[in-house]
């Protein structure tokens, strides 16, 4: 992550547990953003000089509407902005909330809602 330190414009947080958004914060440029998306159970720890030295903004947001969730889509499709994603059928969903409690799980899952017609 060194070779990111103080180079991104803007970090969409999507973590829903706790860590340390101080690392995070620091790749941020001068009016650089950080948006939380993820909902951690617990409080994060924000030191006040990774924000105020870089005049960097920590900020959260909710899902959207239908037509900000499409307006998100097509941006990401514009600039390729693409996430890693473990596609699982509907009939796999208990081993797949069994492999979350276990923490075996690197990506988010996604149901191919293809499969539910089976």
């Amino acid at each position: 992550m060194a070779k990111y330190t103080k180079s991104l414009d803007i970090i969409i947080d999507t973590v829903s547990a706790k860590h340390d958004v101080n690392t995070y914060l620091n790749q941020l440029t001068v009016d650089g953003s950080l948006v939380l998306v993820g909902l951690p159970p617990e409080p994060l720890e924000i030191g006040a000089f990774n924000v105020v030295m870089g005049r960097r903004s920590f900020s959260g947001s909710n899902i959207g509407g239908i037509s900000e969730t499409q307006e998100m889509l097509e941006f990401c499709a514009e600039h390729n902005i693409v996430s890693d994603i473990e596609v699982i059928n509907i009939q796999d969903i208990n081993q797949a909330y069994d492999r979350l409690l276990k923490g075996d799980v690197k990506y988010r899952f996604v149901i191919d809602m293809a499969s539910l017609k089976n």
